[in-house]
């Protein structure tokens, strides 16, 4: 049986030019970035134009045998309306675009310029969720997609709850996997169970189990976990490309779950893909056949 893999939680940029709490993030050269004070490996070092674009994004998918990829957005990167704007037009099959929005407005420019979602990173917002309240039920009423990536943080986790409460029909993506190294993991995964329309995705769950490093078999038992609180039906795996393949190759972000023994076939192809497909609505993927290696 073919497989299908979707990656829902990624990231791209042209440039990174922006200031968050009143420290500058700069790309400088070969995918190093000046963020908060020191410089970083934010890119492999292969990219040395700093420019991380869909069309090395989607040879690395095509590599690594992913049909679809869901894009968010990070304040760490700039707004990216623009450029995702364009990708969304030139490979609507392919990527599944969210924009950046701080007001009503800003959310119906995203709207209008035909992006899919909107992303929050909560987990640098200072402000109560609520407060957002407008937004989140204007994306309700046009069937928008909330990313959200929240802090380790109960209070704000309860905020979230209410935001789900409040916009029963919203559909909801939690990020980093309910930053699963944290002891926030249970109370952010079982958010899934405050609405029908909650989903749960690994987006930089490699990052956060980073010392352990791969296979990641404390990721497996973390995803077994979660599958037991709200079921398997509610977890979707995502890369939180491109800053996870400075460690590890686009494929080990993904494969050490499809190699392990503890996941049965059938969890697996949920996790990977057909949550997400479903989740998303992503429509005329292509058939990505595996290419062999030459060291092979």
């Amino acid at each position: 049986m073919e497989k299908l893999i979707i990656d829902a939680h990624s990231h791209l940029w042209l440039r990174q030019d922006t200031v968050v709490d009143g420290q500058p993030i700069r790309t400088t050269t070969n995918g190093r970035s000046l963020f908060f004070g020191e410089e970083v490996q934010m890119l492999p070092p292969f990219m040395i134009d700093g420019k991380n674009t869909a069309e090395v994004f989607l040879s690395n998918m095509n590599y690594a045998q992913v049909a679809g990829a869901v894009v968010v957005q990070e304040v760490i990167d700039g707004c990216q309306n623009d450029y995702l704007t364009q990708v969304q037009k030139q490979y609507p099959n392919r990527f599944f675009c969210m924009g950046m929005a701080w007001t009503k407005d800003e959310a119906q420019a995203v709207i209008d310029a035909g992006l899919k979602g909107i992303a929050f990173p909560g987990h640098r917002m200072h402000e109560p969720l609520q407060t957002q309240m407008p937004i989140f039920k204007l994306m309700e009423e046009k069937g928008m997609v909330l990313s959200m990536c929240l802090g380790d943080d109960e209070k704000q986790i309860a905020q979230m709850a209410e935001v789900i409460q409040e916009c029963p029909n919203l559909k909801v993506a939690i990020g980093h996997f309910g930053m699963v190294t944290t002891p926030s993991f249970k109370s952010q995964v079982l958010l899934a169970r405050e609405g029908k329309n909650v989903m749960i995705e690994s987006g930089g769950i490699t990052w956060l189990y980073n010392a352990e490093f791969y296979p990641y078999p404390s990721a497996i038992r973390s995803i077994r976990e979660a599958a037991d609180w709200v079921g398997m039906d509610r977890l979707m795996w995502g890369s939180d490309y491109p800053r996870t393949i400075t460690a590890i190759t686009y494929k080990m972000s993904y494969d050490f779950v499809e190699k392990s023994t503890e996941l049965s076939a059938e969890e697996k192809a949920l996790f990977l893909g057909k949550n997400a497909q479903q989740f998303y609505g992503f429509r005329d993927l292509p058939s990505l056949p595996y290419v062999k290696n030459m060291s092979e």
